[in-house]
């Protein structure tokens, strides 16, 4: 684990997103929440709060945090093809949530596919990747 203890507490913020691409009939059930297992955008949602909880106990060395807020959407893809997640994390500490972010996007789509793998196994699930952060010594960073 990194020596942050010289570094100062700033509010940090991220944001990560990432998509899983699915069949027309398999968008249809997972847009009326009336999928086997029940609402699957709603439980994708409280599965990547919950893992991005839980992020320093699933990858070594990530250091564990307080989190102040991290919020889940997952909303059909602007091409309509599957569905798009974002989750946002914020601190106060002295290092970033990236990773907490990342972390909940990727449980939420890998719970999107358990939640509708009995209807459509050949779901993909791509694109996961950090979109923006801030705070911290290295300052703001988008990407382009």
């Amino acid at each position: 684990m990194v020596d942050v203890s010289a570094k100062a507490a700033t509010v940090r913020e991220a944001v990560a997103t990432g998509r899983i691409v699915m069949e027309p009939g398999t968008l249809a059930l997972a847009l009326s929440g009336g999928g086997a297992k029940g609402d699957v955008r709603a439980v994708a949602e409280i599965a990547g709060v919950m893992a991005a909880k839980r992020t320093a106990d699933l990858i070594p060395l990530c250091h564990p945090l307080p989190l102040d807020a991290a919020v889940v959407a997952v909303d059909p893809s602007p091409d309509g093809s599957g569905l798009s997640v974002t989750a946002t994390t914020r601190t106060t500490g002295r290092t970033g949530v990236e990773m907490e972010a990342l972390t909940a996007a990727s449980v939420a789509l890998l719970t999107l596919y358990d939640m509708l793998k009995a209807v459509d196994r050949g779901m993909t699930i791509e694109a996961v990747r950090l979109v923006r952060k801030t705070g911290g010594k290295s300052g703001d960073w988008v990407r382009a």
